[in-house]
C-alpha cells in the first residue's frame, strides 16, 4: 500500500474512522453526530486516504478501540503509529499520557512538570487538543487545571472526556452548571 488507507468500523458508541499508512496509524476518529460527518471529517483532514481492508496493524487497533469503548481495558503497546508529522514536544507529551493509569487524570499543569517544563502548560494544552491517536493515546485522562472534562479534540467526535473516563471508572470533577455556581452564594433558608 503507498499512501495512506482508512476504514470505518462499529464501536458501542457509532461508527468510528481509522486512518493509518504502511508506518501505522496515523490518526482516529471518533464518531460525529452521523457516519456521513465522519468520513467528512476524515476527507478533510486526510483527504488523500482511500477506504481499504485495515491492515493488521489497524485491525489490531480497531480490536483495541472497540473493547476500550465497551469498558475493557485494551493493551495497545502493540499498535505501531506514524507520527512522522507530530511535533517532538508533543510526542513527548504522547508518552506521558500513555503512562497514565487506566481509571487517573493528570492536569495540563501535572503533565508539563513531569516533563520538566512546567511553563508549558499551553503547549501540553495543545497537544493534548491535536491528538490523532485518540483513545490508543489516552488524551482523554489528561484534563485542564479543575478537572474539566467537556473539552474535546478536533478527532473527537460527539463523545466527550468525561464519557471517555466513565468508561474507564474515572471521576475527574465534572464541570460545574450554572445552578452549581450560584448555589453557594445564594443566602440560605431560615430554619423553621
Amino acid at each position: 500500500m503507498a499512501g495512506r488507507a482508512y476504514a470505518i468500523f462499529d464501536t458501542a458508541i457509532g461508527r468510528c474512522g481509522i486512518i493509518w499508512s504502511d508506518t501505522g496509524v496515523v490518526a482516529v476518529q471518533l464518531p460525529e453526530a452521523r457516519e456521513i460527518d465522519t468520513r467528512r471529517r476524515i476527507f478533510q483532514v486526510h483527504p488523500e486516504a482511500r477506504e481499504q481492508r485495515p491492515s493488521e496493524n489497524a485491525e489490531l487497533a480497531i480490536e483495541g478501540i472497540t473493547g476500550l469503548l465497551q469498558g475493557h481495558d485494551p493493551d495497545f503497546s502493540e499498535v505501531s503509529l506514524d507520527a512522522g508529522g507530530v511535533p517532538g514536544f508533543n510526542r513527548r507529551v504522547y508518552e506521558y499520557a500513555c503512562s497514565i493509569p487506566r481509571g487517573e487524570t493528570r492536569t495540563h499543569l501535572e503533565v508539563a512538570r513531569a516533563l520538566g517544563a512546567s511553563g508549558a502548560v499551553y503547549s501540553v494544552a495543545q497537544a493534548i487538543a491535536k491528538n490523532p491517536f485518540m483513545l490508543i493515546v489516552p488524551c482523554h485522562r489528561v484534563l485542564e487545571t479543575g478537572n474539566y472534562t467537556d473539552r474535546l479534540s478536533p478527532y473527537g467526535g460527539v463523545i466527550s472526556k468525561r464519557r471517555l473516563l466513565a468508561l474507564e471508572g474515572a471521576h475527574p470533577i465534572a464541570s460545574k452548571t450554572l445552578f452549581e455556581v450560584l448555589l453557594p452564594v445564594a443566602p440560605p433558608r431560615p430554619s423553621t
